[in-house]
């Protein structure tokens, strides 16, 4: 198992978001971006794959015990900033729903089509190439 799986593991386990991922590296004054971060959860045959290091996993524990337990001075309980992660995860995923579903086959219409007629088409194809006759050098 190697660290990219040991991080991928974590951050579905307690469903972190990267934004938080960064804030925890950020904690132990490791700085990383969001960019940089999403190339350790790509897959191994990815051509921007990175392999996540030992410094790496080693700064993101350490952020992570002082992300749910706190410090000496504030102390917190893990379970309590779990359960404000989960809670932060339902109201995200309620507000980015629409409030109503769409009905199929419905489609809006455009602002000043109201009095308009449709735009008739008519029985026959038209030949893409018009009155245009092919010779090729031949006589009939």
């Amino acid at each position: 198992m190697t660290n990219n799986d040991i991080l991928k593991k974590l951050r579905v386990a307690l469903q972190l978001r990267d934004e938080q991922i960064v804030e925890i590296l950020e904690l132990v004054d490791f700085r990383i971006s969001k960019g940089e971060l999403g190339n350790f959860f790509r897959n191994v045959d990815h051509p921007k794959y990175m392999e996540c290091g030992d410094q790496i996993l080693r700064n993101f524990l350490n952020g992570l015990v002082i992300y749910l337990r706190g410090t000496k001075e504030e102390p917190k309980n893990p379970m309590e900033v779990l359960q404000k992660n989960k809670e932060n995860m339902v109201k995200k995923v309620k507000t980015d729903r629409p409030a109503e579903p769409k009905a199929f086959g419905t489609k809006p219409k455009a602002a000043g089509t109201a009095g308009k007629k449709p735009f008739a088409k008519s029985d026959k194809p038209k030949n893409p190439l018009g009155n245009i006759k092919f010779n090729n050098g031949k006589k009939k």
